[in-house]
């Protein structure tokens, strides 16, 4: 894949500066660290290697990777890593895709308290399907799922979501059984829907008579108790948003699909299309269309360009991927071994890692040469800001 012809380090460089002093006093701490990060990934800033190949000679320089989860140019590594981590895992069994959505008037309250509002909508949700799969009457088995949050829309507004994978089925209160789920069928939407809407907003209110809700605004004056439960009794009788795709053809699809959404971030360096001071200009998908071409190209001030990306910038330690119930770290591998006991499967059948799209995967020391094939060998290491002394061909890789 060529690299493409406009980032957003690109514009971060050219016009972050100004930004930043006009937005002085208001931007975090941890948004500034990941502009400066994505501005310096894979340039003489952070140093980097020389590979050369052992048979051909071939060499290229290899610039090292800021490794920030918002940089776009750092997340097909970290995505195939993860998904490589992840591959033994799977089960030879249908797996099952849920999302999870807030309502815009709630989703504004989590965009003033993120780190408390986005790790409810993480619990509410797997909560909700745990709760309701232990029923006897739907599933009545012990389940687990992946969760990945989202905080965007196609256009970078704020949207929180949560994309949940979920096995078709469980272990049985017992640990004896698999119970399976029906050929095609989850559970019911709107159940799911009812009951996130209750744990959440449950959770919402425990929050705020725990002080760990923020109101600015028009909004503020839900600080006060009563206020607050009186805004939120509406939200108690309108339809959230949970739907459930079809299941996924296999362990391969589920890898694709993983390999799209867990390390995505708001906006990808191949859907720019221009920027200057003025405006940026990039592709989005109008999902208020039914049918056709979804497709447009929406151009924003340049200045408000950067907000929109920063506003999706997540808080310090905040982890945007967990497991839950039997895929929960600590008792993943002893549940994976058992399940796949009583499906007959005791070994993982090996699953082909499919490349993560949207951005070019760099070379490193893992892939052979692009020439001949043969091992690549680091030939000199050149430390932050300095300049490589071998010469190497125009076209530069990273790590």
């Amino acid at each position: 894949m060529p690299r493409p012809k406009l980032e957003i380090a690109d514009i971060f460089r050219a016009h972050g500066p100004a930004w930043r002093q006009a937005n002085a006093g208001h931007v975090s701490l941890t948004q500034l660290k990941v502009m400066s990060a994505i501005e310096a990934c894979r340039t003489e800033a952070l140093g980097g290697h020389v590979a050369g190949c052992a048979k051909c000679g071939h060499h290229h320089i290899a610039y090292n990777s800021c490794k920030n989860r918002h940089c776009p140019k750092c997340q097909g590594p970290a995505a195939r890593d993860w998904m490589a981590a992840r591959a033994e895992d799977l089960l030879p069994v249908e797996y099952f895709h849920v999302v999870f959505t807030l309502p815009a008037e709630i989703a504004q309250i989590a965009f003033w308290n993120k780190k408390a509002v986005y790790g409810l909508l993480f619990r509410a949700s797997a909560e909700t399907v745990m709760t309701i799969t232990a029923d006897p009457k739907r599933l009545g088995a012990r389940i687990g799922m992946t969760s990945v949050l989202h905080t965007w829309g196609s256009a970078l507004t704020h949207h929180p979501h949560i994309h949940m994978i979920v096995p078709g089925g469980g272990l049985s209160s017992d640990g004896t059984r698999w119970v399976a789920c029906k050929p095609g069928f989850f559970l019911h939407v709107r159940v799911l829907s009812r009951l996130f809407r209750r744990i959440f907003l449950d959770g919402l209110l425990a929050l705020h008579r725990a002080g760990g809700l923020a109101f600015y605004g028009a909004l503020e004056r839900l600080e006060i108790p009563d206020a607050f439960a009186v805004w939120l009794k509406p939200f108690r009788r309108t339809e959230w948003v949970v739907y459930a795709k079809p299941p996924f053809g296999g362990p391969e699809a589920v890898l694709a699909y993983l390999s799209r959404y867990t390390h995505r971030v708001a906006i990808s360096n191949t859907r720019l299309i221009s920027a200057d001071a003025e405006t940026v200009a990039f592709r989005w998908k109008d999902y208020r269309i039914k049918t056709g071409d979804r497709s447009r190209v929406m151009r924003l001030a340049t200045p408000e360009f950067i907000r929109r990306f920063l506003m999706h910038v997540l808080p310090d330690g905040f982890h945007h991927i967990r497991h839950y119930g039997l895929l929960a770290s600590a008792t993943r591998k002893v549940n994976i071994n058992r399940i796949r006991a009583l499906l007959s499967v005791p070994m993982a059948d090996p699953v082909a890692l499919p490349e993560p799209v949207g951005e070019i995967i760099p070379l490193t020391l893992r892939e052979p040469c692009p020439c001949c094939g043969g091992p690549m060998r680091i030939i000199e290491i050149f430390r932050r800001g300095q300049k490589p002394m071998s010469r190497a061909p125009p076209r530069e890789q990273a790590a």
